[in-house]
């Protein structure tokens, strides 16, 4: 619902246009003067702020200048019943959305206040369009030691075709480091192809990897390329790869190694010019030694390793994260939205077992539930909020301190096992069963 401040002094007015904008179905807020607006403003976003020009106290101008200091992306609406040529061009200048004169039809009120809202739309898609564009060429955030020497990594193996397995905890942004070498690559202006081996049923694998023919298996209706052909002369970044069906590791060792594949259900072998790139959060050592995964496919994927550091290991930039996040979130809300000293001390504080996307999360939430412009460690989520409890060794009981520490230890366990519950589960000395109803308890999601 759209939430709308009327600034009016003269009661008989204000009344009159908020019963009209009520009928309309948005929510309405009023204040007599400019003071008491920008009071409003302090604890409420609104879409759209109404006001007169003149009112005693502080005046529309006045009010103007300053909520748009306070909130540059919120639309205002003057209104006067003293207009001029020069009072309008002042308003439009100083960056009013519109100018309307008493007195006015309200039905052409509500018009052009409709006319502001389906302005916001438009401005709303707009965003999401660049964030999705951004986020097709969005980079890795830091200038700590350890990220300026994943930089330095990317500049050096990128314009080569090495196949490079890109390590890390989950939410390191192993995906950013892969778009980041592929931007650096020759094969930049080429195909970038991208496939979740977890996320796609072992039984669809395959034709997802090579392509099938017509009638290759009950539903193949008609002939589709696979994700190698659709790469071929770029890149193919497999995410997940610790996922990878034994199966299907011998057909991906064959097509690293010759260079060709073929379709399910086909006899005409494909030449296929990829560079790899692979991705995954499991130690694929380990997992080589348990017989999971093929030691000849490791050593050809693993001709370069790129580890990810975890957000722990560089918590000098959290702060310049935060202001990143918040910077994108603040176009959306339509405020410019800040972090309070004790807030960030607090996030400093914190581990981040989901690394950089849970930072990315909370700072979403809270940068929606704040009440304000300012997000203060109340704000926070209550996790966090224990976490600064316990190391500045406040008051809190017993059994809400086990509960917290409890829950930490078993997010990191999964953080850590690359969200294997069997290995989680027994690097904390439980059974899997047992995991599994903490996880439950919790509400621990994977």
């Amino acid at each position: 619902m759209k939430q709308i401040l009327l600034v009016e002094d003269d009661e008989i007015m204000r009344i009159t246009v908020y019963d009209r904008l009520i009928r309309e179905q948005w929510q309405v807020d009023t204040a007599v003067n400019g003071r008491e607006a920008l009071a409003r403003l302090e604890q409420k976003h609104y879409h759209l702020i109404l006001s007169d020009i003149r009112m005693p106290g502080m005046g529309g101008m006045e009010l103007l200048e300053r909520a748009r200091r306070h909130s540059p992306l919120i639309d205002i609406f003057m209104m006067t019943a003293y207009g001029s040529i020069e009072d309008a061009i002042a308003c439009l200048r100083n960056g009013a959305a519109d100018y309307i004169l008493k007195p006015f039809e309200m039905d052409d009120l509500i018009i052009r206040i409709n006319r502001i809202f389906e302005m916001q739309t438009v401005r709303a898609r707009c965003a999401s369009l660049e964030d999705r564009c951004r986020q097709e060429h969005q980079e890795i955030i830091g200038n700590s030691a350890a990220i300026r020497q994943i930089f330095a990594l990317i500049n050096q193996i990128g314009p080569t075709d090495s196949t490079v397995l890109i390590n890390g905890e989950s939410g390191t942004g192993k995906e950013l480091a892969a778009n980041a070498l592929h931007r650096a690559s020759p094969r930049a202006d080429k195909p970038y192809i991208r496939i979740n081996c977890a996320a796609i049923p072992d039984g669809l694998l395959e034709s997802e990897f090579f392509g099938h023919e017509k009638g290759a298996f009950t539903g193949a209706h008609a002939k589709r390329l696979g994700r190698f052909e659709l790469a071929d002369g770029g890149t193919l970044l497999l995410d997940e790869i610790g996922d990878l069906p034994l199966g299907l590791q011998a057909k991906l060792l064959r097509v690293i190694e010759e260079g060709e594949c073929e379709r399910l259900g086909g006899t005409r072998t494909i030449r296929v010019d990829v560079r790899l790139l692979c991705s995954t959060a499991k130690d694929l050592k380990k997992e080589a030694a348990a017989g999971l995964f093929r030691q000849d496919l490791l050593y050809r994927l693993s001709v370069i390793p790129l580890h990810l550091p975890a957000l722990r290991e560089r918590l000098e930039d959290i702060s310049l994260l935060v202001d990143h996040f918040l910077h994108g979130f603040s176009r959306k809300r339509g405020m410019v939205l800040s972090l309070s000293n004790e807030a960030m001390q607090c996030l400093l504080r914190y581990d981040f077992p989901g690394n950089v996307r849970e930072l990315k999360n909370i700072i979403e939430r809270v940068s929606v539930l704040s009440p304000g412009p300012v997000i203060t460690q109340d704000d926070l989520p209550s996790d966090l909020r224990t976490a600064r409890q316990l190391a500045n060794g406040s008051a809190m009981l017993l059994s809400e301190a086990m509960a917290t520490a409890e829950k930490q230890f078993i997010v990191n366990a999964l953080a850590h096992s690359g969200g294997n519950r069997t290995r989680a589960a027994g690097t904390l000395g439980i059974s899997r069963k047992n995991l599994w109803e903490k996880m439950k308890q919790h509400r621990i999601e994977l």
